[in-house]
């Protein structure tokens, strides 16, 4: 199958757990993978004007990737979309931060792109308000239906 791993903001603004940041990298290194990271511009995106917080304005993905998409807001931009689209992949496999908020916005945008957005489960972490993830796999399981684990996939790659 043809897919590509999507990093959402594996950044350290958002201070990752170094499990997830590990996992992510071991990952990575075996699929074809792109990262967004959310930097702040608030001509773009008024974060303090509406939250009184901001993302970063300079910041990187703290794993190794083909391609990184900067992002000023929750969703994935166009440019990175057509570059998945020119991929030709049957499958997006979406992991990284904020699995209800940043990650659920790149699942509709890849969903609404025709994308097929499929979530990497045990590769992804909630907000603040549900450091879990559940809420956030809820929500995507119910608005996209594809789940996954590290395993499967690798699994997969193998057979």
């Amino acid at each position: 199958m043809r897919q590509v791993l999507l990093v959402v903001d594996v950044q350290a603004t958002f201070s990752p757990p170094e499990w997830l940041v590990d996992g992510v990298r071991a990952f990575s290194a075996r699929i074809p993978t792109i990262a967004s990271v959310e930097l702040h511009d608030e001509q773009v995106t008024p974060f303090e004007r509406q939250l009184g917080w901001h993302p970063a304005v300079q910041d990187e993905c703290l794993v190794e990737v083909d391609q990184v998409f900067i992002k000023h807001g929750y969703g994935p931009t166009a440019a990175m979309l057509d570059y998945l689209k020119q991929m030709d992949v049957e499958r997006v496999l979406v992991c990284g931060l904020q699995t209800e908020t940043c990650v659920l916005a790149a699942g509709f945008a890849l969903f609404d792109a025709g994308l097929s957005p499929t979530l990497v489960t045990d590769l992804t972490i909630g907000s603040s308000l549900d450091r879990s993830g559940k809420l956030g796999i809820e929500l995507w399981q119910h608005h996209f239906r594809q789940v996954t684990t590290r395993a499967e996939v690798l699994v997969g790659l193998h057979g």
